[in-house]
Formats: structure tokens, sequence, C-alpha cells
């Protein structure tokens, strides 16, 4: 079987789905390809901050409506448990992947997008007029594609990505684990809790819930037996503020979600022609602002480009070239950002007494926090 498309979406997360609706509403045949069934669950801090608000709303998400709690401050916490408090000048709101997702997904087959759920591609082949891919439901080729497949695929491994067959090391070897709870939290609030090699955090979403996502190495995880509770009780505890937490909340679910071997390692845009978007292009690291904002924006992105093309017959080398040029250009300084950051927490000392200057000067902690989130687009 083979069907013709002017652009191909491997991979239906928040870039994935935002990206095909953009296309299908400026009259481009799109396919999206995701393994999973809608709607599921994804390890995510689930929080997005305001400046990605007009974006959703514009693509057709009523986010305004869902009643979801303003968050305008952020509280962060030593391993040690001694905590502050920081405003969040643009503010954002929480909300899970599990609905999130699941309505993009709705407004995309609304659109006409030909969504393949449960679909797994095997391979992205370039060729000189276009892109062949190849699913468990056959062979399908498209004009343009991108790849949205997530922080690490087997598609990335399949392509010989570099981060994919580097060595374990700080950047790329790490767990990420979610839960979903009911626990007296500030809706007003998100909570970054601190412990050794790792940050945990918390905020409310929809239905009076709560997500509880934390990452941290592989290494601590080793540590603790390949145990998530003993890592839980063993490391993550020490911080007296999650020790609450966990001994307090009413879980959801029965287990956690959990996601391995997450890299932040430097990525490349393009592979091999392909667009790359959201995790797949890369360097979206912790206290980077939030990745689900870093997505939807990255998609928006991608679509000028792709529009451009089409609409201007541009050359594939301009195109690729301009999508590699703009994406860095909006996301170089807050990762850098996010970067140094990350390197003065996790470390009792280090954490608390930055924390500490950060409360002493305020105008510097505002520029900080600001330096990790953007503008609204």
């Amino acid at each position: 079987m083979k069907q013709d498309f002017d652009i191909a979406v491997v991979g239906g997360g928040l870039a994935g789905l935002a990206l095909s609706i953009q296309c299908v509403d400026a009259g481009y045949q799109t396919i999206l390809f995701e393994k999973e069934t809608y709607p599921f669950h994804k390890v995510c801090g689930e929080y997005i901050s305001n400046e990605s608000l007009p974006f959703l709303e514009k693509i057709g998400v009523p986010i305004s409506s869902w009643g979801l709690s303003n968050i305008n401050e952020l509280k962060i916490s030593a391993p040690n448990g001694n905590a502050y408090q920081f405003s969040l000048p643009l503010g954002g709101f929480g909300v899970s992947r599990y609905k999130l997702d699941e309505y993009l997904y709705r407004i995309a087959l609304s659109k006409g997008v030909t969504v393949m759920t449960g679909t797994k591609v095997h391979d992205i082949i370039f060729k000189k007029d276009g892109f062949e891919i190849k699913t468990d439901e056959g062979v399908y080729y498209s004009k343009l594609a991108a790849g949205s497949f997530g922080k690490r695929s087997n598609l990335d491994i399949h392509m010989s990505r570099p981060f994919a067959k580097a060595k374990p090391n700080a950047l790329n070897n790490f767990i990420g684990v979610k839960y979903h709870i009911r626990y007296l939290h500030p809706i007003n609030q998100i909570a970054l809790h601190n412990f050794n090699n790792g940050y945990c955090g918390i905020e409310a979403i929809e239905n009076g819930d709560c997500c509880l996502c934390y990452l941290t190495t592989a290494e601590n995880l080793k540590k603790s037996g390949n145990s998530i509770p003993s890592l839980e009780q063993n490391i993550l505890w020490k911080n007296p503020l999650l020790k609450d937490i966990f001994r307090n909340a009413e879980f959801i679910y029965k287990k956690p979600f959990t996601i391995s071997q997450v890299s932040f390692e430097k990525k490349s845009q393009i592979e091999d022609h392909l667009l790359c978007v959201g995790d797949a292009a890369g360097m979206i690291t912790p206290l980077c602002g939030n990745g689900m904002s870093m997505a939807l924006h990255g998609s928006k992105i991608a679509f000028q480009n792709i529009d451009y093309y089409f609409k201007n017959q541009q050359d594939r080398a301009v195109l690729e070239s301009d999508y590699e040029q703009q994406w860095k250009k909006q996301f170089a300084n807050r990762i850098f950002a996010g970067r140094t950051l990350q390197r003065l927490f996790g470390n009792e000392h280090m954490t608390n007494y930055f924390l500490q200057f950060m409360q002493n000067f305020p105008a510097l902690s505002s520029k900080l926090i600001n330096a990790t989130h953007g503008k609204p687009f």
C-alpha cells in the first residue's frame, strides 16, 4: 500500500499533533503516525507557561474554559527542605498530557488529518523528491516529513543519531517518574523540590488532582537496587517536604509512569532532511521553563517554514537551514539558562546558597526566571 501526502509527522505528542493541525489548516494533505492509542499518559511535568496560551487557543484548544488553576508562584526547596518562594511574572497552568493530547488528537481528526494510531514506524527514507515512511500498516510517501518521536526512540538508534550511540554520561542517563496524586497543594503554586542528583515537581492539574514528577540519574536507581520505592524512601525522602508528600498523598494509580535513558545531550534539528520537532530536536533540559511550551512553539516554527516552502517552491536546503537557525535563535539562550541552573541544583550546600542568593536579590531572581521562559507566541 502506498499513499501520497504533502507532510508526514512521525510521533503524536504535543509538537507532532500541533504541527499536523497547523498543516491541515493551511490545506496540506497531512498524515500523523503514533505508536500508542489515545488517550494515554506520558512522563511529563504537565506545567505550561502562559506563553503558550494564545497558540493553544488559536489551534482550537479552549484552555480558558477548562477551569484550570492560575499558577503565579514558584516554590523551590533544597535537599534539606529549606524552601524559598518566588513570583512567576508570566504565570502558567497545569494540565495532564492524558487530557491535552487526547483533545489535540480529536481536533486533528475533525480537521482532516489522517491519524494512524497504534502504528509503529520502522524507517523513514529520504529520496530525491520526498520521503518513504515504512510502517506496520504499509508504506506511505510524503513530500516533507517531521520527526516528533520524543526524547529517545528506536528511530534515533536506527538513524544512528550521535546522542543515541553515546555511552552513559552525566547528560544522557536519566530516568523520569510521574504520578497523579490527591494532595493539599496550593493551586496557584508550582513547587520544585531538590534531592541528591534530582528534582521533583508538583502542581495542580484538572479535577483537583496534582502531577508529581521527578527526574534523577540512573545511578541513583542502581544504588537503590533498581527499586523505585527504595529510591524514593532512601533518597527523595531525605527532603522532608517530599517525605510529607509521599507519606500523605493519595496515589491515583497503582504504579507510576516511568521513562528511562532520557538524554539531554545536544541533538540536531535536521536529520537526513527530516525536520525534528519537540524533544526530537533536542537540548531541552530541566529548568528551561517547560518543555511543553517549547514543543508547541517549535511546532509553530516548523510549520511556518513548511508553509513558506510550499507556497514559494523553496529549495529544500534553504528550508532546512532556515528552520535550524530559527529554532536555535528562539531556544538557545533559554537552554543555556536551564543548563546553568541545573548545575547549581541537586547538591544540598550549593542549592541552599544559590536559593538564598536569589531570595536576597529579587531583581536578579526575576531575570533568571524570565530567562527560562519565552514570550507569548
